[in-house]
Parts: structure tokens; sequence; C-alpha cells
């Protein structure tokens, strides 16, 4: 019956009864209990789990608002096509097609020498090395003999890929910087 009586006595302690406390003070310090949320730890303790949130969250929105600019939609009918571009590089080399090309004031010019007939216009192809959505196409109308010219507007800074090419398709010339 003594064991009983000492639960009992700890149970009413413990559970508001006599001798419990009844002002709401941390039995360590005295100190009067506050609510959880005015409590520091609770808050640290959310503060990696909140921060990962948010930053998955930046992380979701950048991934799909920006477009892949080294990811090609069509792949394999780029790879196809490597074989045509490849023998009109050499239908230039093979009729010793050559070109020099100058950026000067907001202008392209191109001088064209090697065999046949000057075409009444060239086709340049400016691509930029990462964005897909910065490159431009450009007819370049032939001003003299050999000479021709185009506008050429505001370009990015970054790597630029220019392919000079005949209307007919016939050959292609491809400098790796403008």
């Amino acid at each position: 019956m003594n064991s009983e009586r000492r639960t009992e006595l700890r149970f009413q302690e413990t559970a508001g009864g006599p001798g419990a406390n009844t002002n709401h003070e941390s039995r360590i310090t005295n100190l009067p209990a506050q609510p959880w949320y005015r409590e520091p730890w609770p808050w640290i303790l959310m503060a990696a789990p909140a921060a990962t949130i948010a930053a998955s969250a930046v992380t979701i929105w950048l991934a799909v608002s920006t477009a892949d600019g080294l990811v090609a939609d069509d792949y394999y009918k780029r790879g196809l096509a490597i074989n045509q571009e490849i023998r009109r590089e050499q239908a230039a080399l093979e009729r010793g097609i050559a070109v020099t090309i100058e950026r000067r004031d907001g202008v392209l010019r191109v001088r064209l020498a090697g065999r046949g007939a000057a075409p009444e216009a060239l086709f340049a192809q400016l691509a930029h090395a990462t964005r897909a959505g910065h490159d431009q196409r450009l007819r370049l109308a032939r001003v003299a003999p050999g000479l021709y010219e185009a506008e050429l507007p505001a370009l990015p800074a970054g790597r630029w890929r220019l392919v000079i090419e005949d209307p007919r398709g016939e050959w292609r010339v491809v400098r790796e910087e403008l």
C-alpha cells in the first residue's frame, strides 16, 4: 500500500495536484514559460528546411523559364545533314572560294575570291555559340565585283560562328569567330 501511495503523490505533483507549479513557470529557471513560437529553437530548426524549399522553388523556376541553348530539338536530323554540309564546304575548297570578312561601323563586309560567277547576293548565318535565340541570318547585297555588304545589328558578347553561302546552296565557307 505504501508504494501505491507514493505513486499517487508523484502523479498529483506532476499533474497539477498539491505542490504543482501552477504559475506555468519553467522548473529550471523559474521564468514564465513562453508559447512555442516565442522560443528561438523551433525557428532555428525550421530555418534549414525552409531555405531548402525556397532554393528548390527558385531552381525549378529557372529550369522552366530558360531555354536549353545547347540542346537541339532535332538532333537526329542535324546529324544526318552533317554530310551534306561537309560536301558544300568541300565544293568551296574545290572552286578555290575564299572570303575575307570585315566588321566595321555596323556593316558586315565580305570579299569573295574564287572561280565561277559571282552571285548577286550572299547569305550570312551568324550563330551564337551557346544561345540559339541570338542567331541571325543576313542577306549580303553585291556593292562591287566580289564585294558584298549588309547592315549588322548589335551583337551580344560571346563566340560567334559565321557561315557564308551562295543563294543556290552549292557551297559554303565557315568562320568560327566574327
